[in-house]
């Protein structure tokens, strides 16, 4: 099951998306040890996380955080054109039609196989929600890692500059471009997970 959350919840809201600020907190602070603020000394939440924010978020039956991601619209802030703009070699794209995916986050508590398995079904989820809100692209900022992960999706995503060291690993920025043919792509690289999608607080919308 994959939620979608239009707008940030407030910590003790939404137990879902406590849960998602919390296993973020796991992640980018305790592990990654990124400078970034925690909340109530549990919850991963920064200047990003508003109203403007799109969250989805894989959920087990029980409705624990599996993984999620966040999409920020580009034409107002976000992470790449606010804060690192000098990992595109040309303007930052910006338009209503473009969001930034930040703050993918797997539960450390899954095995390696079921990483896989969220990965594959919330990249699955993000090109389907591109297509029905009219995204025609987004742009993600990576660190070395996870870049080689993103662009061997099979989706059409190409790099906006050339790596850079930003703390203590290198990132680079990507354009990943959304069309009628994103679908199938995933399902020759063998990366497209069937998933339920939901609003949050509505009822699941199967997966094709």
């Amino acid at each position: 099951m994959i939620r979608i959350y239009h707008g940030a919840h407030t910590p003790g809201s939404d137990l879902l998306t406590d849960d998602m600020h919390r296993d973020r907190k796991r992640i980018f602070v305790d592990l990654l040890k990124w400078e970034v603020p925690v909340v109530a000394d549990q919850f991963e939440i920064d200047q990003f996380d508003t109203c403007a924010a799109t969250y989805l978020v894989a959920c087990d039956a029980s409705g624990s955080h599996l993984g999620s991601i966040r999409l920020l619209p580009t034409d107002s802030d976000h992470i790449l054109g606010t804060i690192f703009p000098e990992l595109c070699d040309q303007p930052v794209p910006r338009s209503p039609h473009i969001q930034e995916i930040s703050r993918g986050c797997l539960s450390p508590r899954l095995r390696a196989p079921e990483r896989r398995q969220v990965r594959n079904a919330l990249t699955t989820a993000a090109v389907r929600y591109a297509m029905m809100r009219g995204i025609w692209s987004f742009t993600c900022i990576a660190e070395s890692g996870w870049l080689r992960q993103i662009l061997a999706l099979g989706w059409d995503c190409r790099p906006l500059g050339t790596p850079r060291r930003i703390g203590r690993a290198m990132a680079g920025a990507l354009q990943i471009e959304i069309t009628t043919e994103t679908l199938r792509q995933l399902q020759q690289a063998g990366t497209f997970q069937a998933c339920t999608l939901a609003l949050a607080g509505m009822p699941a919308r199967a997966a094709a």
